[in-house]
């Protein structure tokens, strides 16, 4: 059985803990790394198997894991990468890959060149929703699209700083970057205005990141996006958060692992059951009238995320990863070329290569 070694015992990495504890028929949890050994013991004792370490590299020569997830704030990213590539261990990264785009373009070459499997945090597509969302793109013309993502300042003190966090727009809302890349394509040049001073330093402590941003861009393919993110939020009521696909008789509405809504076509199965829904193999789907059709998310994307990566390890076959490091790559320099545009005010094409 492949071992798996997991880098990051917070946040993140109790996410994909909860994925990993449903795999272990095909997979040994072998060790769990964090700089607070607290941490990592919680999760080996969560895990019934491995051995905690506060030092990564012990814990890789000690183990020889066959994968390792790499659950670690953005700023930290690099040294753990190499040091997996230099032992030929496949890996897993959480986003966004790295904070620097040099430094996410060399691992992701070295990678490649010692032919590893590799794969990103992008769980959102692997989303039921996905299919029913691409099919919409493919089948009308998309002229436009408008994203928003509004919401609080996260209770960790390295977010409340953009030199270690990127800001919202490379640390959270890259997903909302990403699906709209998976779903049209590679975007071209960004325009991105900041705002601050809603969020105060007495509200969080050490917070030094925009408050606000709006970023236009324009795609290789001409279609035209403005993409919003905040932290100023106190209540859900601020924004209805979503991302609209916009044709001339059409919108499909996303609102990223919740609904897809598309108006301006009819359901293509109209018989219900006695709740309302008609359940398909894309996800339960409701008709809320003539000019609406309601597709549901359905269970835990990110279950499917990784256990995609670990049936690629053990199986040497990446093909069937949505969100590869090459591919992940590409969303985090979409991000960085938003930051930028902040900082030099002007337009920035985004490197793809």
């Amino acid at each position: 059985m492949k071992k798996l070694a997991l880098i990051g015992c917070g946040g993140i990495g109790n996410y994909h803990l909860g994925h990993f504890l449903q795999f272990t028929d095909i997979v040994e949890l072998a060790g769990f790394c964090d700089l607070i050994p607290e941490r990592a013991e919680d999760f080996q004792k969560r895990a019934g198997s491995g051995k905690a370490y506060t030092d990564y590299r012990v814990m890789l020569d000690e183990v020889k894991p066959d994968m390792v997830f790499v659950c670690v704030p953005p700023y930290c990213h690099g040294d753990i990468e190499f040091d997996l590539i230099e032992r030929g261990i496949h890996f897993f990264v959480e986003k966004p890959l790295a904070l620097e785009l040099d430094l996410a373009r060399r691992i992701r070459d070295a990678a490649a060149a010692k032919g590893l499997i590799t794969a990103s945090g992008f769980q959102c597509r692997y989303s039921n929703l996905v299919e029913p969302n691409k099919a919409f793109v493919e089948n009308n013309q998309v002229i436009y699209i408008e994203a928003s993502r509004m919401g609080g300042v996260p209770g960790v003190d390295w977010w409340r700083k953009k030199e270690l966090s990127g800001g919202q727009a490379a640390e959270q809302t890259i997903h909302q970057f990403d699906i709209i890349r998976y779903m049209i394509g590679d975007p071209e040049e960004v325009f991105t205005y900041a705002a601050r001073g809603y969020v105060t330093e007495e509200e969080w402590p050490g917070y030094d990141t925009d408050d606000l941003s709006t970023t236009v861009v324009r795609f290789k393919n001409g279609i035209l996006a403005t993409i919003s993110t905040g932290c100023y939020a106190k209540s859900g009521n601020c924004l209805d958060s979503k991302v609209t696909f916009s044709t001339r008789d059409k919108r499909a509405e996303l609102k990223i692992l919740g609904t897809l809504k598309i108006y301006g076509e009819k359901p293509a199965e109209p018989a219900k059951d006695a709740g309302g829904f008609v359940v398909k193999g894309d996800g339960a789907v409701a008709a809320a009238d003539n000019n609406c059709i309601i597709y549901k998310q359905e269970g835990d994307a990110g279950i499917a995320c990784d256990r995609t990566f670990i049936e690629a390890v053990i199986t040497g076959d990446g093909s069937k990863i949505r969100s590869p490091y090459a591919d992940a790559f590409k969303s985090v320099s979409f991000t960085l070329a938003c930051n930028e545009s902040m900082a030099t005010g002007k337009p920035v094409k985004v490197e793809l290569e």
